[in-house]
């Protein structure tokens, strides 16, 4: 089985309402639109790399339930590969996202007694992938699979949202460490600093910052670039589009400023539309804005 981008981490399945406001408390209030779709950061990236015109597969767990069900066929649906996704009877985790007009966002997850799958459940041995993505949620099956991806020199992608075990144990391990500034925030309280300690540990480190673009430090050189100008609908998914998309323009060999434009544009796409699967940037808009360019 050879495909471009295999994506190993978190499935869920993301209920999405558009509020005037988030909540207080006590308070009730009625939603203008709902939308109910698969989400999770790495079966979200597998998804954008295939609406870029690659081939994905993504690996992670599913439950028996009704919304696992419609998760995965939404993914075969979309052509992404789904050979090595688990099954089992612990509910699909869920994720509740409130949006406001403006496009910020609250979440609630939910993850029931579902727990992270065990090492060796999934066997990798018959799947040949040009770039690996991992988001950490999965650090059991990712671990071994990155110790095998780096003695074969599969270049690895980590999408670190947050910090905890997974995202901590695989750093050290991947090529290229694309970070929120949650992320950076949490481990080192500042992005500069964090964006220099990161660099000491891997080679290629970028920290995404939302509508202020991003930070980036590779070879010891440092540098920053500015986010696509966009009228936010939501942003929720905005990063595993830019990490699904990071990893599709490894594989397309772009040079280090095309790669953080070609992913930058897709993470801006998404904030365009509600729920982070359904805003995910098709080729042929994605082909537009990267070729109008970030303003001078």
């Amino acid at each position: 089985m050879n495909i471009d981008v295999l994506c190993v981490g978190h499935a869920s399945y993301d209920l999405i309402y558009s509020v005037p406001h988030h909540p207080g408390s006590d308070e009730k209030m009625v939603a203008d639109n709902f939308v109910g779709c698969g989400g999770g950061p790495a079966a979200n990236a597998s998804v954008q790399v295939v609406k870029l015109g690659l081939t994905s597969a993504f690996s992670g767990y599913l439950g028996r339930d009704l919304y696992g069900e419609k998760h995965l066929q939404e993914l075969i649906d979309y052509g992404v590969n789904t050979g090595k996704v688990v099954r089992g009877e612990s509910p699909t985790p869920l994720s509740t996202v409130l949006v406001k007009p403006d496009g910020q966002r609250a979440l609630i997850n939910y993850k029931g007694d579902t727990q992270a799958l065990s090492a060796n459940v999934i066997e990798y041995s018959d799947l040949a992938a040009k770039v690996i993505l991992f988001d950490g949620h999965e650090p059991h099956i990712s671990m071994p699979l990155a110790n095998y991806a780096k003695a074969q020199g599969i270049p690895m992608v980590l999408d670190a949202g947050s910090v905890h075990e997974g995202t901590l144990a695989l750093m050290p391990l991947v090529d290229h460490l694309v970070c929120s500034e949650k992320f950076a925030m949490q481990l080192h309280g500042n992005n500069l600093v964090a964006l220099n300690r990161l660099a000491e540990i891997t080679p290629n480190v970028v920290i995404t910052l939302g509508e202020k673009g991003l930070l980036w430090q590779r070879r010891n050189n440092p540098g920053k670039l500015s986010a696509f100008p966009i009228s936010a609908v939501d942003t929720t998914g905005a990063g595993d589009a830019f990490h699904g998309a990071y990893a599709a323009g490894l594989t397309l060999g772009l040079d280090w400023e095309g790669l953080l434009v070609y992913a930058s544009a897709a993470g801006a796409l998404c904030c365009t539309k509600a729920g982070a699967r359904l805003g995910l940037a098709d080729l042929s808009e994605h082909q537009r804005l990267v070729k109008e360019g970030l303003p001078q």
